[in-house]
């Protein structure tokens, strides 16, 4: 079926400004109910895209955030229309705020890629965790939360000292850049 098909629906397409069909582009933190129970905000997130939005969704106890392609399990997304500073408002201003229990449902399912860099840059027990839970499943998305990613997600780790040692950089955005460029050079 197609899009078009449900016209006269006046059904909302909500998403970034810049996607397909999109009828709706809500403000930063906007929040819209999926019937009686369900809140979803929206989060801009620019970088990766400019028009990148990460959803949080509520429904009583529970969140979770789908991030597309701004936060994936122990990694991020490239900083096509983006930079540095960017990614780390929408990482370490913007997600990291969130709420430690919330999960996370990245876009792609790129973990044991991830993993593969992380180990370079910090060999923690949060890192060694994720690398054995990667290497028994085939799925991550929905399996950790905002929390774990602050405990091994060297994106979201840039005042730790190995990472600026690993870097060579003390500065956030410098890290959060040469962070980008050495994950890019694998």
């Amino acid at each position: 079926m197609q899009l078009a098909q449900f016209k006269d629906l006046k059904l909302p397409v909500i998403g970034g400004k810049d996607c397909q069909s999109v009828t709706k582009t809500p403000e930063h933190g906007e929040a819209f109910m999926i019937g009686q129970k369900i809140s979803v905000k929206a989060l801009h997130t620019p970088c990766h895209t400019q028009d990148s939005i990460c959803w949080l969704v509520e429904d009583g106890d529970e969140k979770v955030v789908f991030t597309g392609d701004t936060l994936f399990i122990g990694g991020c997304g490239r900083f096509f229309e983006g930079t540095p500073a960017e990614m780390h408002t929408a990482l370490n201003q913007t997600l990291a705020t969130l709420p430690d229990d919330t999960k996370v449902y990245p876009g792609h399912e790129y973990t044991k890629q991830n993993v593969k860099f992380l180990t370079t840059v910090l060999q923690t027990e949060p890192v060694k965790k994720l690398q054995k839970f990667a290497e028994n499943h085939q799925q991550t998305q929905g399996k950790f939360t905002i929390g774990d990613e602050k405990e091994y997600n060297v994106f979201m780790r840039l005042d730790d000292p190995t990472v600026q040692k690993a870097t060579g950089k003390t500065e956030l955005v410098d890290v959060m850049g040469k962070l980008r460029e050495m994950k890019n050079d694998m």
